[in-house]
């Protein structure tokens, strides 16, 4: 027996999308207006989904929990796993000590804030997205440059504002691949319209960092260094996009950011050192005027984190990927798999949805972290006891998180199960010619619920072909404004924010952390869409 999503439940698209977005109402109110905890305004927004999805959708009750506990699952695992095995690694080196020399090394490269921000959140973050993405550039730059002194909450904000440049290419190209594979258009050209977007936020992103730290006045004093960031990335992300593929955009750009920002910095200094308000000369900066700070001591110190990319480079690899997925153990979800029904327009034909819990053990990210975090033990001197030790002070550390995660991920699963995204996708749809402005913020819808641009143009991507389609414009703007749009949402996705607050010791916080990112979101999102339009009637050269 099967069950038929409807779309306009209330016989009119306007008042059902109205009452399909009160989820989103209740976590926005909750976390910007009370600044709840992020597992009160979780755990609220599920269930008013769910209530939602029972009484004005009339999905069976037994469906819709279904939905939903499957949607915690996959926030148990694979996403906590993430967070847990990449707070580990960092956890290790603060008790052994060795941060306090990674602290040292960034210093002497320089120990100003507002360049080490550029250096780990903008650029450092940025490589972690390309090769890993699902989560771990934000719990490792974050909780690093908490590490470094940092704000807990500026470290958290920037790190999330910072991860809006590589997320569409994020995971080695997954999120364009996905988008290829919905709608049937050529990956190259959904991956080099991408790259006609995005480089433009990608190069005043580092800008826009440091203005949000330290205001105009002295984000002039770094400009320089900004726009070697900035353009950089903006440029290798330009080309490897429309010449090389989805694949490598984010690896190559921030690469060359992080190498363009070293050489640059051994040249060119900027005239005073800013520091956070009332923050004294930093200790990073008395050590390394000693000369303890040797290549050994270095290289030790660094392990983890290197240790750390190579396994996460390695895991994306898809032959490796592809061996590692042979031990998979997938699990058909009783009385939800191929049970509910998506039809015309969000699918071309009557689609049962698949219900398939994947426990990916072998290639998950997190689990290339956690034999990282085994290696990195080796490396350090930590005996089997303290291992266990330190990762049960992180478990407890993630208490929360761990209520969190999955109430968001449970959230994001009922709502696209029931067809409530759908409804406020199609209402968006139905702007006619003034679509392609609304477009990018059908994707920044998608990435707000599930936290993930690839699950944003899984859940949008055959919708904007066919609606680009009916209005009369490129459906390869439309596809790729959905995953453009998407990045802009990540900042303030209720996934990403108890990630952040995990990495940085600000669980509890999250209403805090949402009310830093969301005015930033909003203006990026109304800067993809007048590009989008624009690029629609005026620019119409750009598309590929």
């Amino acid at each position: 027996m099967t069950w038929t999503q409807v779309y306009d439940p209330m016989g009119s698209l306007a008042l059902s999308a109205l009452i399909a977005a009160i989820p989103m109402v209740v976590i926005f109110y909750l976390l910007a207006v009370r600044r709840a905890p992020g597992q009160v305004a979780g755990s609220c927004a599920m269930i008013s989904a769910v209530l939602i999805a029972i009484l004005v959708y009339k999905m069976p009750v037994g469906l819709a929990l279904t939905a939903t506990g499957m949607g915690a699952l996959y926030g148990i695992f694979p996403i906590f796993w993430i967070v847990i095995t990449a707070i580990f690694i960092y956890n290790m080196t603060v008790e052994t000590g060795q941060f306090e020399i990674v602290k040292n090394s960034i210093a002497s490269i320089t120990d100003d804030r507002r360049l080490q921000a550029l250096l780990v959140a903008f650029a450092f973050g940025a490589f972690l997205e390309g090769a890993a993405g699902f989560g771990t550039p934000v719990a490792i730059s974050a909780g690093m440059l908490v590490g470094l002194g940092f704000n807990p909450l500026y470290a958290a904000g920037l790190c999330l504002i910072a991860n809006t440049a590589p997320v569409a290419f994020g995971g080695i190209g997954i999120p364009i691949i996905v988008a290829g594979q919905v709608t049937g258009i050529d990956t190259m050209k959904i991956s080099a319209m991408v790259g006609r977007q995005l480089p433009f936020l990608s190069v005043i992103i580092p800008i826009w960092l440091v203005v949000l730290m330290a205001g105009w006045k002295s984000a002039m004093e770094v400009l320089p260094a900004c726009l070697v960031a900035g353009v950089a990335f903006a440029g290798l992300q330009w080309f490897s996009s429309n010449f090389l593929g989805p694949e490598l955009p984010d690896i190559l750009s921030s690469l060359a950011a992080i190498i363009g920002l070293a050489v640059f910095l051994k040249v060119w200094k900027p005239a005073k050192i800013w520091r956070f308000p009332g923050e004294p000369a930093t200790a990073a900066a008395t050590a390394t005027q000693g000369s303890d700070l040797t290549f050994g001591k270095v290289f030790k110190a660094w392990s983890p984190f290197l240790v750390l990319t190579v396994m996460v480079i390695l895991w994306g690899i898809k032959p490796v990927s592809a061996a590692l997925d042979a031990v998979t153990i997938k699990w058909l979800v009783p009385g939800l798999d191929k049970v509910v029904m998506q039809v015309a327009p969000i699918v071309k034909k009557p689609t049962a949805m698949a219900a398939l819990y994947k426990i990916n053990w072998l290639s998950a990210a997190g689990t290339a972290l956690f034999i990282a975090s085994i290696i990195s033990a080796a490396i350090l001197g930590i005996g089997p006891s303290r291992f266990f030790t330190i990762f049960g002070k992180t478990f407890v550390q993630l208490k929360k998180p761990l209520i969190t995660i999955p109430c968001v991920l449970g959230l994001a699963y009922i709502m696209n199960y029931s067809g409530m995204t759908a409804s406020m996708g199609l209402f968006l749809a139905g702007t006619g010619k003034f679509f392609p402005f609304f477009s990018p913020l059908l994707g920044w819808l998608g990435v707000f619920l599930t936290g993930s641009d690839t699950s944003a143009n899984a859940l949008f991507g055959n919708l904007q072909a066919v609606t680009a389609q009916q209005v009369g414009v490129s459906d390869v703007l439309t596809v790729a404004a959905n995953s453009s749009g998407g990045v802009t949402g990540k900042m303030i996705s209720p996934q990403s924010i108890a990630v952040a607050t995990a990495a940085t010791g600000l669980v509890g916080k999250e209403g805090d952390l949402f009310n830093f990112t969301v005015m930033h979101s909003f203006i990026l999102a109304l800067a993809v869409m007048i590009m989008t339009y624009a690029q629609a009637y005026w620019l119409s050269w750009m598309i590929p």
